[in-house]
């Protein structure tokens, strides 16, 4: 039973709380590898994340001991074993820059996820699943079939015991009735001009309006569209030699980065909600 766990957890703050979580990981062999901790100020909150190594518990005992130590801090908590990849389905439509760059980092070992599942509202990745060995899902979408085909989504996502939904660039506003199903669970990636330049071709309207930065936000949904908590953002500097076509190409390369970055901290359990923000313990 040679295990490394990641335990996350937040509760009020108060004295003691970094003493008796490290205290309670030695009463029952755990040695820690990696620990971090925050305040929140604004809420009262007490967040902290600790990976350590233990081979006296299996995660069956200790979830069944944490359970009674958490509950006189009123702690939400979660024990993760840190070596088990995390099951994910990703959807895409026609863009696949994020879809590509994911996948390969997956195969290279670079993120810990296991891709059981790609879902798409086009056939024009079916290749690329393939490729990678991965189920393939057409699922064309209408006004009149998004109910149908939400609930096949949510069926193959269930099936396949998913932890974590990449929306890679996928082009469909998900259900309010969807977003809480995957609430905490579901990662989107847009370009960052918004709220400005909204609807079609934003990098033509940016061109236009001589913008200087672009960039990419990673969040996780909720039914306030792109409005979820923040996990990712990066920027490229960009001037008056650029493009529309530069401005895209720079804005896709961004767009990788950034929900790459936020997929591995996801997986590694480091982003922890605190309320309509994220701590993210990098």
């Amino acid at each position: 039973m040679n295990h490394t766990y990641v335990l996350t957890l937040s509760c009020p703050d108060r004295l003691g709380l970094v003493h008796a979580v490290s205290g309670f990981l030695l009463e029952h062999g755990g040695n820690i590898e990696e620990a971090a901790q925050y305040n929140d100020p604004a809420t009262g909150l007490f967040f902290m994340r600790v990976q350590f190594f233990c081979d006296r518990h299996d995660h069956a005992a200790l979830t069944a001991r944490l359970a009674g130590f958490a509950e006189p801090y009123a702690m939400r908590w979660s024990l993760r074993d840190r070596a088990r990849p995390m099951k994910t389905v990703i959807l895409v439509s026609q863009q696949g820059h994020c879809l590509n760059d994911l996948l390969f980092r997956v195969k290279s070992g670079l993120l810990a996820v296991e891709v059981a599942a790609i879902i798409s509202n086009h056939r024009d990745f079916y290749q690329l699943a393939a490729g990678y060995d991965i189920p393939f899902h057409h699922l064309p979408v209408t006004a009149a079939t998004k109910a149908q085909v939400e609930q096949r989504q949510l069926e193959i996502i269930d099936a396949a015991g998913a932890e974590l939904v990449v929306l890679a660039r996928y082009m469909q506003i998900l259900s309010n009735d969807m977003c809480t199903r995957l609430a905490g669970r579901a990662i989107n990636i847009h370009h960052s001009f918004l709220p400005s330049f909204k609807g079609a071709k934003p990098y033509y309207q940016a061109h236009e309006r001589g913008v200087k930065l672009i960039g990419a936000t990673a969040h996780y949904v909720t039914a306030d569209l792109d409005e979820g908590p923040i996990i990712e953002q990066d920027v490229a500097r960009v001037d008056h030699t650029d493009t529309v076509e530069d401005l895209a190409a720079r804005g896709r390369d961004t767009e990788s980065q950034v929900l790459a970055r936020a997929v591995k901290w996801h997986s590694e359990h480091r982003v922890l909600l605190d309320g309509h923000k994220t701590v993210v313990f990098r």
